[in-house]
Formats: C-alpha cells, sequence, structure tokens
C-alpha cells in the first residue's frame, strides 16, 4: 500500500501528494438527552465551525478501541493501592471481567474521537514547485528505498504560521486540540487493524515518537515505512477456504461463493488480518428536523463500532444563489418543453424540484456568510470473520434505511472508500459519485460533533453506558470533585426498589477501599448499613447503635479535643432539655459541663455529678441545679439515652486509624418531633419523651457526623438513605444542608436517597447536589420532578415513559439497578450499576428480602444486577 506520509511536525502533516495538512482533535459535546436549547447552541457552533473552512476539509470520527487494562489503570488512578488492598481486589475483579477471562476474547469496548484535517494553502509559486518536486521524490523514493524528501525549516515556519491563522478562523466555540504526531500515526494504524490488537490510542496520546526533527537547517523524519506494509484485497478469502468450483461461481452463491457478493476489503498488515467493509451515503432525506437529522449520532447506539470520515468542500452563498439560479431556468426550460408535448401537466419530480430551489435559494441569499457543503460519507464496520463484516454493514443498512438514508457498499469500490479514511490521503476521484449538497446549517444538524459522555475520566467503575451500543464503562470519582471545585453531593431518587440503596451502597463502599471514609446514619429496622459495614469492610467498620446503646457517642469522650466535645455537650444538654444557653439554668449546664471535661476521664455522667453537688448549696443557684437534675435524670434513665450518658460504654473511635473507615450510626427506635415543633415551643413540650430524646440524641450524631468530616483531612461522605426523615426534623435538616453548604471546602460530601426530590429539602440545597440520580419512578408527577430535576425537559414523552415504564422495569430483574443521571459536568447519561463480583460487597449491598433476615445472617438476595449486554459475562457479575 502507498503510504501518504511523509513528514509529521508537531499536528502538520506533509503528504506523498505535496499537500500539508493540519490534523486537530475534537471534543464531543452534548449528549443523548440535552435540552432543546442546548441542541441549537451547539447546532449553531458547528454551522459556524463549517462556514470559517477554508474551502475543504475532512472530518474523522473514529472508534478507539479501549483495552481491560485501560479501564483498571483509570480506576486506580490516584489511589496507592499497595496500601489500599481492598480496590486492589476491586480492580483486580474487573480486571477479569473486561478482559473476559471466561470468554474466547475480551468484551468489545471502544469511545469516540473526533479528528479534523484541514489542508493548508499552497505558499505561493515557490511553494507549488516545492510541492511537485516532492511528491516526484516520493514516487522515486518509494521505488528506490530512499528517504522522504526533506523539508526546509523556512517551509516548516511558513505553515506553521497558516496553521496557526486557520486555526484562529475555526470559530464558534468548537474546543480545538492539535493533535500529535502520534496521535496520526494512530489514525494510519487504527485504519488498517480495525478489530486487531494495534496500537491503543491511550498510548499515543502519551507518547512523544513519531514526529520529525530538524536536522541542519532541513526537516529529517523517522522512517514510517512500517505503516505501508500493508496489503489490500478486495473481497479476499478468508485464511483456509478454498476456492469454490465452476457450478458455484456461476450461481447466486454465497458471499464467499460470488465475487460481486464478497464485498468486504481484506487488510493484511503485521497485525494480522482485518475484515472491513465500507459503505457510502448515497441519498438522504429531502427535508428532516434537527432531532431527527443526528444519523452521526445514531451510529454510537448500534452494538458494534462504526467509524465515519466525512471529505467536505464549501462554496460561497453568492456562487450558491448563482448555481440556483441557473437550474431555476434550466426547471423553465423543461416545463416548457414538459408543456408543449403533454396535456397532463408537469411531473410531480418537476414540482418538487422547483420547492427545493426555491428554499434553497432563499435559506442561501438570507445570510452572506452561508456555504454549502458538498460532502462525500463513508462508513466502516469490521468483523472476525468476512460473515460477521457482512451482518454488521446490513445492519447498518437497514438501521438508517429506517430514517430514509440510503447507503450503498460498491463493489470494486472498497479500496477507494478506504482510501478516504487514512490521514494526509489523496481522495479518489471515484468517491465524487456519492456528493450529498446541504447548506451549512443543514450538515449541522447530522450531530458529527454529539457526544455521548457521562460520568468521570477516573474513579470507581459503578457500571456501563446504555447510550452506548457498545460496552462503555461508567466511572464515578465521588471524592476527587471537591479538588476540581465541584461539589461531592450527590442524591439518588426514585420508587422502593429502583436499586438506589444498591448504588448508594457501591458508591460508599468504594470510596471506603479508595482511602476515603464513610459515616453513614441507618434508620432501617434491618440495620442493613450495618450488615453491609461489616461484610464489606471487615476490621474496618464500627457500627453504633444509637437506641440499643452498645457504644458510646458521649461527646466529652468521642472529641479529642476538649473544647470541641464541651462545645457539643452544652449543645447536647440545651437541646434535650429545651432551655436555653443564655439562661441561668443555661449558664449552670456550662458551668457542669466545664468542670466534667477538666476531669481526668470527662464522661456526660460527670456533669450529672457536677449539677448534684451545685445542687447541695443552700441558694437560688443550687435550687435550680437540683431541677435540672431532676430533669436531666428524666433523660439519662432512658435506655434511649444510655449510648450518651453510660460511662461503662466503650467510646466511638473517630481516630484516622483503619478501625474507623466505615462508621454506621444505627437509630432503630428513635423517633422524632415534626418539622412544626422545632418552630412552636408548645407543640414542642407536648411531644412524647422518646421524641425528645430521639431529637436530641440526633442532633448529637449529626454535630459527630459533621466534626468528623470536616476535620478529616481524607474525603468523608455521609451517606443518608431514606432522607426524608432527617429533612423532617429541623436537626437533620441542618445537618443536610451545612453538608451540602460547605463540604466542598472540607473535603466531604453527602449522599441522599429520597422516593421525591421534594424530600431533599430546600430547592438550593436540590440545586447544589452535582451528581443526580434518577431511578424507576411509576408516579407520572412524580417523574416529572425527577426530569426536571435533571434538567430535562418534564412534559418530554418519551422521557417521562423512560423513567416510569422502562428504567428498570418491574418483573424483569435482569434490567434492575438502571439510572438516568446527571454528572458535574451537565452529562446527562443513561447507565445500569455492575457489582463486582466479591463475596465480601455482593453479600450485604442488596435490599430485597427473601425472607427473614438478621443482622448477622442476613439471607442471599435474589435481587440481581446484570449486564444484559454482557451475556456471556454475567456469571461474574451479581
Amino acid at each position: 500500500m502507498k503510504l501518504p506520509l511523509r513528514h509529521i511536525v508537531d499536528h502538520l502533516v506533509w503528504s506523498t501528494s505535496g499537500t500539508v495538512w493540519a490534523v486537530w482533535s475534537l471534543t464531543p459535546a452534548g449528549s443523548r438527552y440535552m435540552p432543546d436549547r442546548t441542541r441549537e447552541q451547539i447546532t449553531a457552533q458547528v454551522t459556524a465551525l463549517v462556514r470559517s473552512l477554508p474551502g475543504s476539509a475532512r472530518l474523522f470520527g473514529l472508534c478507539a478501541r479501549i483495552d481491560a487494562g485501560e479501564v483498571v489503570a483509570a480506576t486506580l488512578d490516584g489511589v496507592d493501592y499497595r496500601r489500599h488492598e481492598a480496590w486492589a481486589e476491586v480492580a483486580e475483579a474487573q480486571l477479569r471481567l473486561l478482559a473476559g477471562e471466561d470468554l474466547d476474547e475480551p468484551v468489545e469496548m471502544y469511545r469516540r474521537t473526533l479528528w479534523l484535517a484541514v489542508p493548508l494553502p499552497v505558499l505561493g509559486g515557490r511553494g507549488q514547485w516545492q510541492a511537485t518536486a516532492g511528491t516526484a521524490w516520493s514516487e522515486l523514493a518509494g521505488l528506490l528505498g530512499l528517504p522522504p524528501a526533506p523539508v526546509r525549516a523556512r517551509e516548516v515556519d511558513e505553515y506553521r504560521e497558516r496553521a496557526e491563522q486557520v486555526e484562529a478562523e475555526l470559530t464558534g466555540g468548537i474546543t480545538l486540540r492539535r493533535a500529535t504526531p502520534a496521535e496520526i500515526v494512530w489514525m494510519h494504524q487504527h485504519a488498517v487493524g480495525r478489530g486487531l490488537e494495534a496500537e491503543l490510542l491511550g498510548e499515543a496520546e502519551r507518547s512523544p515518537l513519531r514526529g520529525s526533527r530538524m536536522t541542519g537547517g532541513v526537516l529529517r523524519s523517522p522512517s514510517h515505512a512500517d505503516l505501508g506494509h500493508v496489503c489490500l484485497l478486495e473481497g479476499g478469502r478468508p485464511a483456509g477456504t478454498p476456492e469454490p468450483g465452476p457450478a458455484r461461481r456461476r450461481g447466486s452463491g454465497g458471499a464467499l461463493g460470488s465475487l460481486a457478493g464478497r464485498r468486504w476489503l481484506q487488510v493484511d498488515s503485521e497485525a494480522g488480518t482485518s475484515y472491513q467493509a465500507h459503505l457510502a451515503l448515497a441519498e438522504m432525506p429531502r427535508r428532516f428536523t434537527a432531532a431527527g437529522a443526528e444519523f452521526f449520532a445514531e451510529l454510537d447506539r448500534l452494538p458494534f463500532a462504526v467509524d465515519w470520515v466525512v471529505e467536505m468542500s464549501t462554496v460561497a452563498s453568492e456562487k450558491v444563489v448563482a448555481a440556483v439560479t441557473k437550474k431555476k431556468r434550466d426547471l423553465v426550460d423543461q416545463a416548457d418543453q414538459y408543456a408543449a408535448r403533454r396535456a397532463t401537466g408537469l411531473p410531480d419530480a418537476l414540482h418538487d424540484a422547483a420547492d427545493d430551489l426555491g428554499d434553497l435559494g432563499a435559506r442561501a441569499s438570507r445570510s452572506s456568510v452561508e456555504v454549502e457543503v458538498q460532502s462525500v460519507t463513508a462508513l466502516t464496520v469490521w468483523g472476525t470473520t468476512p460473515a460477521e463484516c457482512d451482518q454488521r454493514a446490513a445492519a447498518l443498512q437497514g438501521r438508517l434505511k429506517g430514517a430514509n438514508y440510503r447507503l450503498v457498499r460498491p463493489v470494486g469500490g472498497q479500496e477507494e472508500l478506504f482510501t478516504l479514511g487514512l490521514p494526509a490521503a489523496v481522495a479518489p476521484a471515484a468517491v465524487r459519485q456519492y456528493v450529498q449538497h446541504e447548506l451549512g446549517e443543514d450538515w449541522a444538524m447530522h450531530g458529527a460533533l454529539h457526544g455521548q459522555r457521562f460520568g468521570d475520566p477516573t474513579g470507581a467503575m459503578v457500571g456501563y453506558s446504555q447510550d452506548i451500543g457498545t460496552i462503555s464503562p461508567v466511572l464515578l470519582n465521588i471524592a476527587d470533585a471537591p479538588v476540581h471545585n465541584a461539589s461531592a453531593s450527590f442524591a439518588l431518587a426514585g420508587d422502593l426498589g429502583g436499586g438506589k440503596s444498591t448504588l448508594l451502597k457501591l458508591i460508599t463502599g468504594s470510596v471506603v477501599d479508595r482511602g476515603g471514609r464513610a459515616i453513614a446514619i441507618d434508620r432501617t429496622k434491618s440495620r442493613e448499613w450495618a450488615r453491609f459495614a461489616r461484610a464489606a469492610a471487615p476490621g474496618r467498620c464500627q457500627v453504633v447503635d444509637a437506641a440499643a446503646a452498645d457504644m458510646s457517642i458521649d461527646p466529652l469522650r468521642v472529641f479529642s479535643d476538649p473544647a470541641v466535645g464541651a462545645r457539643y455537650a452544652l449543645s447536647y444538654l440545651t437541646v434535650q432539655l429545651g432551655v436555653g444557653a443564655m439562661t441561668e439554668h443555661g449558664a449552670l449546664l456550662k458551668a457542669a459541663v466545664k468542670q466534667a471535661a477538666a476531669a481526668p476521664t470527662p464522661s456526660m455522667s460527670l456533669v450529672l455529678d457536677a449539677l448534684e453537688e451545685m445542687s447541695l448549696e443552700d441558694s437560688a443557684r443550687g435550687r435550680r441545679a437540683a431541677a435540672l437534675v431532676e430533669w436531666l435524670r428524666v433523660a439519662a434513665d432512658e435506655p434511649l439515652a444510655a449510648a450518651v450518658f453510660d460511662p461503662a460504654l466503650p467510646p466511638l473511635d473517630l481516630a484516622a486509624g483503619l478501625t474507623s473507615d466505615f462508621v454506621v450510626i444505627t437509630t432503630t427506635g428513635l423517633t422524632l418531633p415534626p418539622r412544626e415543633a422545632a418552630t412552636n415551643p408548645e407543640l414542642l413540650r407536648s411531644q412524647p419523651l422518646e421524641a425528645l430524646i430521639g431529637r436530641a440524641v440526633l442532633y448529637l450524631i449529626a454535630a459527630i457526623a459533621r466534626e468528623t468530616a470536616f476535620t478529616d483531612p481524607r474525603f468523608t461522605l455521609l451517606p443518608l438513605d431514606e432522607a426524608y426523615w432527617l429533612t423532617s426534623s429541623a436537626e437533620g435538616q441542618a445537618l443536610i444542608d451545612e453538608i451540602v453548604y460547605d463540604g466542598r471546602k472540607h473535603g466531604a460530601g453527602v449522599g441522599l436517597g429520597c422516593h421525591d426530590v421534594l424530600e431533599l429539602g430546600t430547592s438550593t440545597t436540590q440545586g447544589l447536589l452535582a451528581y443526580r440520580f434518577l431511578a424507576r419512578t411509576a408516579d407520572p408527577v412524580l417523574a416529572a420532578r425527577g426530569l426536571t430535576w435533571l434538567g430535562l425537559p418534564a412534559d418530554d414523552e418519551d422521557l417521562l415513559r423512560m423513567v416510569t415504564t422502562d428504567l428498570s422495569p418491574y418483573g424483569k430483574p435482569e434490567r434492575a439497578g438502571e439510572f438516568l443521571a446527571r454528572d458535574p459536568r451537565m452529562n446527562i447519561g443513561r447507565f445500569k450499576v455492575l457489582i463486582p463480583d466479591l463475596e465480601r460487597i455482593t453479600n450485604g449491598i442488596y435490599t430485597t428480602p427473601t425472607g427473614p433476615q438478621t443482622e448477622t445472617a442476613p439471607e442471599p438476595s435474589r435481587y440481581e444486577i446484570t449486564a444484559p449486554a454482557l451475556p456471556a459475562v454475567t456469571g461474574g457479575t451479581r
């Protein structure tokens, strides 16, 4: 195969045809669920980019293969896996899954990459002569095995200036990044090695190789000869397949028997044999809407990878108007001829053509900057065998045929379409038969630059995207959000059984395993979070039962700083007794707390002793102290308050050691007064004793969680499932608000589970949550609120149908764990949760009941999160 590359300097490519190309990498924008306003904005940006092109360009949409090791490396990024062995265990399980150890081959994973190549104008007559001489030398060098013609430093500088000028003219808000020499070489390697174990784009992005260097005032190139060691054979036969006999060759035969039926290209290279099918866009709808024209974005939803390349040239609007005027005159002549020959009137085709020309002329003349795009679009699929390649090509044709886009797979034209996809190659003349004519704003509607991204570039793998037909892992790095000036707080909303608790536990477990800390408040009777913590983080967790009092949450014993402990102890007592801090009773409490905190072994029981000692005084002060003792004993003698006042209990360890990576405080048995009681003293006094104790204990729990989260140097997550229980009280809402408002500054976040987004509290709290997850919500009203919370239109019937019936559909356990979500970058995506196949995680993460469950010996759950897109891998998933 003739190699089109001579020299590569930075993002400039000297081709063997004499043309110099500049190559940029483009960043996809938007998502499948973007609102109309965002779609219009992106379309306007692409339109401006097309109008700014200097005459011609080539746009590549290539599917870069993702290796299982790349995904796992991204999950390990920023984590010392030698120290955090639990996360190394998770990474190993994910590597086994993605590498397909139980399969014949690994899972196919790709990511869409976009590249813009623009041929730079020739540098006058001298530049034209140099280009011609370089082309002639390239032909001769190819025959004699000589190095490519050198390029002088002056020419390099001049083309760099031209490339900078073109880059400055490419306006419209599209993010451009100059490609590296290794990336440009990767584009060539990808074209010849589709479906093979070729070099990964991730490796090329980090490689400093493949670029030419200036030596002695001229450009010297490293050898690219190996890139041309490729054999192209159209309709090639797989190795070991016998040549069919004469009878089969004469008949229609199959794909292997008929040469006309073998419409694929066999590409033999050092990496192996690649079977590719190349298709050209031959016809498209005459009229379309913005949402229905995005056929490039539709390609990403196929269950296999599809590459595409667009060779485009632009024509100025005044030339378009002139051409339209000429065609109108031709139509008038045709109409006169038909009128003279036929009495039945003009054919419908003439009326349609007249309408189209009228519309085109009006729109082209409306703006002097409008251009006509003359484009040739080629699409490529591949497979491990010709049969698989044929199947994928037929599926692609059928998918786009339903949207009135006709693709052809030309016999004898496979090599020409293949050549079109090589960087810096000359477009074969034969492909001009597939030229499509559109205005720039129409071409921009095809969604060439639309993205399908959701999640973070690194972090824990929580599932895979359902917006992309091939497997695309979804990573979340909640703990890294504050580093990038974003909130680490998030919420999950949806119906009972929608998978909220499972995903919340998965994220929490990943934070703990990656070196962070979690403090969960568990209100469930089954103590599901306590069960999960003991299973997922054995030896690194603490479980505090605030009602059963098996561990002390006495602030004077828990906090190492006596001043901090005394502050929270005083606040707890004022909440519990309902006295003001600035009253005479408040002053006595402060004195008693100060005395207890100064003791060698401080505790809340010493506060009672101090008050009893004051009550012995024969004075008004003593009588007030005696009243406080009586009131306090009413609460202290209750079992619900034993976790605060019993000095015999071991204290909760809040040290930064491994023993407290995962802290769970269970509140089963604690009740709370209604929110209205916080502002109505009469209503508060009439509440039952257990509600008043629960209110004070919850304040203390919140204080411990808040203080620990804000002082621990590690990232701390507060998972609060069933958030309505907390937001229904003033103390609980204050805890949530403070973490949401100030957590970013202190490296902390809160994870909230709810059934209705209104349960999250104020609209400000709802709006400050960076990550948002919406599970199945059968009620249309609740579903509409959830869509609005995600930033999507609440009246979109398709989205409402998805949320109410198509997310984790009822009665289909294999579909459990599906979410529609938004990340801090405002990307919205749909994904399915994938649980690591580790017994310590699967034992306590599910909540679906299968019978009597206990905290120490839970029954196995039938609620399994499986991956239907990984049918052969589900044995390694739950």
